[in-house]
This record gives structure tokens, C-alpha cells and sequence, in this order.
């Protein structure tokens, strides 16, 4: 039965784009992204293509694609475009589907919905996306916990940069989820670099669809 995976981040800029790439290539997954806000010509959507070369998904085109960086409900404003939940369909595919998001959970896609509410209106479990930096339990826990009130399964958490034990082992033990990977970044973010990640993480990633 084919999975959809909503990866998500404690935060803007925190890796959800190169993890979503590697979760796409080591699981040979289709990839969305719902709402794309900025740089079009240089789209999440367009790197994920480039990452992910020669592998058997499919890259499905964004239900709103809005040229400012800001916020979805801010850029949605600024063009006169309105971003409504039942606009938002998820794409027709028998593969395992890759959705990533736009910033945090609590990221507003319009004056009523938020990154949250898309995530149960396409009834898909979450991956969390964390970095280790001062203040990253706190913020890596509420949004474990928002999720998990919100009932919507959270299947694990994705590390992304260097590692600390303590600040990973408080995590774990608080929310009771298991840490899945470990991405280190690297100078060149390109389709080598999440192909070999893709490759040593894949067995644990595996785990997600089975």
C-alpha cells in the first residue's frame, strides 16, 4: 500500500528540501510540493528534479505557485490569489508520495488554515525535520506535540547538520519517537551528494513504507 510522507521542519531553511530529495531517491517515491512561495525559476520543485536524476518517481507540479518569499497567505495577498484546502488535491499516483512543506506547522496558508491543517486534509503521517542549535528541543517537541494533538501521525524525526547526543536523546526520550537519520550538510548539494545519502540511510528510511 503506497504512503504519503509529509516532511515537515521545526523551522525555515532547516533542510526539509534535501531531505525530501533524498526520502524521494531512497525510496524511489513521487515528490510534491503543494505550495511553492519564491524564486520559481529556482523552485524546491526544480531542485528536487536535479537531485533526484534518473529515478523512477514522478516530480508533480505545485497546486499554487507564488512568486514572493513570504509566507503562503502573504504571497497568496500579494498576487490576489487565494489558497483554499479544497483547491489542494493530491496529485493521482500509485507510488509512495513525498509532500513537502512550506516553513513550520503553524505556517499560515491563508487567514484561517495552517501548514497543520494541510497536513490532516491529505491524510499523510509526518516526518520532522530538526537541526541541532540552542532552543531546537523546545522547538523541535512543540511541534511534535502540535502535530500529535492534531491527530496526525508522526513517524519519526530526520537530523540535519551536526549531531549532539544530549539534545537528540532528550528529544527522543520526551516524544518517544525514533531519530531515522542523520544528514550532514555538505558544500554541494547536488544529485551525488543525495544519492549517496539515499544509499547508507536507506535501510532505516525503508521502515516508512513498510
Amino acid at each position: 500500500m503506497s504512503k504519503r510522507i509529509f516532511v515537515t521542519a521545526i523551522d525555515t531553511n532547516i533542510g526539509k528540501t534535501i531531505v525530501s530529495a533524498i526520502l524521494c531517491k531512497a525510496l524511489g517515491a513521487d515528490y510534491w510540493k503543494p505550495i511553492q512561495c519564491g524564486d520559481l525559476d529556482n523552485s524546491d520543485t526544480l531542485k528536487v528534479k536535479r537531485m533526484t536524476a534518473n529515478y523512477p518517481g514522478r516530480i508533480h507540479p505545485e497546486a499554487f505557485a507564488l512568486k514572493h518569499a513570504v509566507s503562503p497567505h502573504s504571497a497568496a495577498q500579494k498576487e490576489g490569489v487565494e489558497i483554499t484546502l479544497d483547491e489542494i488535491h493530491v496529485p493521482p499516483t500509485d507510488n509512495h508520495l513525498i509532500i513537502e512543506g512550506a516553513g513550520g506547522v503553524l505556517v499560515p496558508i491563508n487567514l484561517k488554515n495552517t501548514i497543520a491543517d494541510l497536513i490532516h486534509h491529505l491524510d499523510a503521517q509526518a516526518v520532522v525535520v530538526s537541526k541541532n542549535y540552542l532552543g531546537s528541543i523546545n522547538h523541535t517537541l512543540l511541534t511534535i506535540d502540535l502535530l500529535k494533538n492534531r491527530g496526525i501521525p508522526v513517524v519519526g524525526i530526520i537530523m540535519t547538520g551536526a549531531e549532539n547526543p544530549a539534545s537528540e536523546q532528550a528529544i527522543c526520550s520526551i516524544s518517544g519517537l525514533p531519530i531515522l537519520g542523520h544528514v550532514e550538510w555538505s558544500n554541494t548539494l547536488d544529485a551525488h551528494f543525495v544519492s549517496t545519502e539515499a544509499e547508507r540511510l536507506k535501510p532505516e528510511l525503508e521502515k516508512l513504507v513498510k
